[in-house]
C-alpha cells in the first residue's frame, strides 16, 4: 500500500523518530543517499505563497538524485478547471510523488487517494507536517533528546502549526503546551487525538491561556504569525488578541535559562516576536529553516522505499 505523509500522525511514534534520525544522517552526507536516481520526477504544487518550502523541496529532490518539477497551481486551476483526481491521476503517471502546498486538507486527501504514488503535504490550513519534522530535527540538535522536553507553542494555537505542534510533539514524548486566547485554541477532537499518542510515548497535551503560566521552565518557545494567509481581513482584532502572547525578552525570562526559540517564518518583528528574541543568542530560527530541506529528503527517502 502506498504510504503518504499528509498529517503529522501518518508516522507512528516509531516512524517518526526513523524518519529523524534518517535527516540527521542525511544532514551529515547531503550527497551520500541517491534513492530518487533515475531521475525520479517529483512534483511541486504551490497554491500558497512560498520561500522554505519550494527552496527546501527543489534543492532535496536534486540532492537525492531526483528531478524536481513546479506545477503552478493556479494555471493548472486543480479543482476548477480539472477535479483534484483528475489531477491526482495524471500527476500520478508522471511523476514518482507530489508534493502539495494548499489551503484544504480534504483536498490533499484526496490527492493521495488517487494518486497511486506518495504525496506530501507542504502545508494544508490544517497541518504543517514537514515544518515539525525540521523543528524536532532542530531541537535534537540542540538538546541531545526529544522525549520530557516541554515545549510551549504562543498565540494563535487553532492554526496549523498548534496542530501539528499537539501530534508531533506527542508522538516525540514531549510536553506540549499551547497557549493562546479563546477562540485562538485548538479543537478539542484535535487535542484529544493527540492525547491519545501521548499515552503510548509518555508526553502530554495541554492548553494554557496565561502565557507566563505556559512559558513558566520551558525548553522551547515556539511562535507563529498571528495573521496566517487568508486571514488578513481580522489583521486589527487579530492583533489586539495576541498582544499579550508575544515572545519577548520579558516573557522568555520565565523560560529556562537555556531554553531555546523557534518560529517557522515568516517572521513579523514587533509582533508576535522581538527583533531583540528572534535575532538573539537562543533562537535557532535560521537552524530550523535550514532543516527543513534535511526533513523532507528524509520523508522522500523513507516513502520512496515504501511504494
Amino acid at each position: 500500500m502506498t504510504r503518504h505523509f499528509l498529517a503529522d500522525d501518518d508516522f507512528t511514534p516509531v516512524e517518526q523518530a526513523e524518519v529523524l534520525a534518517l535527516a540527521a544522517r542525511m544532514k551529515a552526507a547531503p550527497f551520500a543517499a541517491k534513492p530518487l536516481e533515475g531521475p525520479v520526477t517529483v512534483a511541486m504544487i504551490f497554491d500558497k505563497p512560498t520561500l522554505r518550502t519550494q527552496a527546501s523541496f527543489a534543492a532535496g529532490i536534486a540532492e537525492l538524485g531526483g528531478h524536481p518539477t513546479l506545477v503552478d497551481g493556479a494555471l493548472a486551476g486543480i479543482g476548477k478547471r480539472e477535479s483534484v483526481a483528475d489531477v491526482a491521476r495524471v500527476l500520478g503517471r508522471q511523476a514518482g510523488q507530489i508534493v502539495w502546498r494548499t489551503y484544504a486538507q480534504r483536498a490533499i486527501e484526496e490527492m493521495a487517494a488517487h494518486s497511486g504514488v506518495p504525496v506530501i503535504n507542504a502545508l494544508t490550513d490544517e497541518f504543517h507536517p514537514c515544518q515539525l519534522l525540521a523543528d524536532l530535527l532542530t531541537i535534537t540538535e540542540h538538546k541531545g533528546t526529544l522525549a520530557g522536553l516541554k515545549a510551549v507553542f504562543l498565540g494563535d494555537a487553532a492554526c496549523n502549526m498548534g496542530n501539528s505542534w499537539a501530534l508531533a510533539g506527542a508522538s516525540a514524548g514531549m510536553h506540549v503546551v499551547l497557549s493562546g486566547p479563546l477562540g485562538y485554541q485548538p479543537e478539542e477532537s484535535m487535542v484529544e487525538r493527540a492525547r491519545a499518542i501521548a499515552v503510548v510515548t509518555g508526553g502530554s497535551v495541554s492548553i494554557e491561556v496565561d502565557p507566563r503560566a505556559a512559558v513558566a521552565d520551558a525548553d522551547v518557545v515556539i511562535t507563529d504569525t498571528w495573521v496566517s494567509m487568508g486571514k488578513e481581513d481580522e489583521s486589527a482584532a487579530r492583533l489586539a488578541d495576541l498582544a499579550p502572547y508575544q515572545l519577548n525578552a520579558e516573557l522568555l525570562a520565565v523560560a529556562k535559562d537555556d531554553a531555546i526559540v523557534m518560529h517557522c517564518l515568516p517572521a513579523y518583528r514587533g509582533k508576535e516576536i522581538t527583533a531583540e528574541v528572534l535575532d538573539g543568542p537562543r533562537s535557532v530560527i535560521w537552524d530550523e529553516a535550514e532543516n527543513r530541506r534535511h526533513a523532507q529528503k528524509a520523508v522522500m527517502a523513507w516513502l520512496q522505499d515504501r511504494r
